[in-house]
C-alpha cells in the first residue's frame, strides 16, 4: 500500500461522507518514539462538496478521557464540524490509545512528555505536507498543556505553528498535600498498581488514560517539581516562545481555575497574545471546564471567537489592545 506521506508511513483508513462533511482517516507510523509500536490517528475534516479543502489548516487536540468526538459528534455537531463548514481544513488527532488510535507497547507509561516530544512534531509535519501551509493549533485541557510542553520544549519548529489557543489549560495549581515527602511517595506506590485510570468509571469521560500521565503529574507538583522532564524545562522554555497566542479561560471552571490559566499564559513570551476569561464581566456565560467548548451557549458564544482568531490571531478579540510582553525569541 502506497503511503500518504513522503516523510513517514501513513495509511489512509477511510474516506467517508458524513452530511455535509468529509471525514478521512489516517493512521500515522513515524517511528520516532522510543516505543516502535506507536501509532497515531489523524482525522481530517472538510465539506464534501467542496473537494480536496483548501482553508486555513486548523489541529485540535483533545483533552483527557476524551476522543475525537470531543470536536465532532456522529451527527456532525461541534467546534470541530463548525469550523469545517466555515471553511478551515480541520484535523483531529487522537492521542495514543484514545478512538481510533490502538494502544502502544508500553501505553500505561505514556506521559505528556512522548507526546508532545515524539507525536506532535509528526502531526504537525504530516499536516503541513497535506494542507501546503503551518497550521493553527487549539488545545482542550490536557491537550493545551501538552501543546504548551511541545512549544517550551521547542519540539515543534517555528515552521510548524502559524499560532497556539490554549483552552482550560493550567500547570499551576497547588496540591499541598503532594508537596509532603511521605505523601508524595505513599502515591506513587499506590498508582504503580495500576495500568490505567478508568474514565468511564469515574465519570470523566469515555477513554481510559494511563497511569504515567498520573505519575508525571505527581512529579510535576511535588515539593521540587517542575513543568517539564528530566531532560527539559518547558516552563522555562515557554518564555522563549514567541508564536501569536490565545489563552481562555472559563469563570466558572473549578478544575482549572482563571487564575491558574492565565500564569501560564503571562509566562509566554509571544508578543502578540490575548487572555479570555468567559465570564458575565466581558459578556459570555459563566463558562466551566467543558461546556467552554460544548454546548449550546459555546456554540453561539464562544465558537464564533475561535473562528475570528483563527482569521486573524494578531486582531483582539473583545475590542481591547492584545496584551504585549518582550519576546526575547528560540536561541
Amino acid at each position: 500500500m502506497l503511503s500518504s506521506s513522503t516523510l513517514f508511513p501513513v495509511a489512509l483508513l477511510s474516506a467517508d461522507r458524513r452530511g455535509d462533511l468529509s471525514e478521512d482517516v489516517y493512521r500515522i507510523k513515524a517511528g520516532n518514539s522510543p516505543d516502535p509500536s506507536v501509532e497515531l490517528a489523524v482525522t481530517r475534516l472538510g465539506l464534501a462538496d467542496h473537494g480536496r479543502a483548501s482553508g486555513v489548516p486548523v489541529i485540535l487536540l483533545h483533552g483527557s478521557f476524551s476522543n475525537r468526538r470531543f470536536w465532532y459528534s456522529p451527527k456532525g455537531i461541534g467546534l470541530g464540524a463548525y469550523l469545517a463548514r466555515a471553511g478551515f481544513d480541520v484535523w483531529i488527532p487522537e492521542m495514543r490509545g484514545h478512538g481510533l488510535s490502538p494502544r502502544n507497547r508500553n501505553w500505561r507509561h505514556n506521559r505528556v512528555a512522548d507526546y508532545a516530544r515524539h507525536d506532535l512534531p509528526v502531526i504537525g509535519a504530516f499536516v503541513k505536507e497535506k494542507a501546503g501551509q503551518a497550521p493553527h493549533w487549539l488545545g482542550h485541557s490536557l491537550g493545551g498543556t501538552t501543546l504548551a510542553a511541545a512549544l517550551g520544549g521547542r519540539y515543534l519548529e517555528a515552521g510548524l505553528v502559524a499560532s497556539a489557543a490554549l483552552f482550560g489549560s493550567q500547570v499551576s495549581r497547588v496540591y499541598w498535600p503532594l508537596k509532603v515527602p511521605p505523601v508524595a511517595w505513599s502515591s506513587r506506590l499506590l498508582l504503580k498498581r495500576f495500568a490505567h485510570i478508568s474514565g468511564p468509571r469515574l465519570k470523566r469521560g469515555p477513554e481510559d488514560e494511563p497511569i504515567g500521565l498520573a505519575l508525571e503529574s505527581l512529579r510535576w507538583h511535588g515539593l521540587f517539581g517542575r513543568f517539564g522532564d528530566k531532560k527539559d524545562d518547558w516552563w522555562a522554555g515557554l518564555a522563549s516562545v514567541d508564536v501569536p497566542l490565545l489563552a481562555v479561560a472559563g469563570a466558572g471552571d473549578h478544575q482549572d481555575p482563571a487564575w491558574a490559566c492565565r500564569k501560564l499564559f503571562e509566562q509566554v513570551g509571544s508578543e502578540h497574545k490575548q487572555f479570555v476569561c468567559l465570564g458575565r464581566e466581558h459578556g459570555f456565560d459563566a463558562f466551566g471546564h467543558v461546556d467552554m467548548l460544548v454546548s449550546k451557549a459555546a456554540q453561539a458564544q464562544v465558537w464564533p471567537l475561535v473562528a475570528r482568531w483563527l482569521r486573524d490571531p494578531l486582531q483582539p478579540l473583545l475590542g481591547e489592545p492584545a496584551a504585549v510582553s518582550p519576546a526575547p525569541g528560540y536561541s
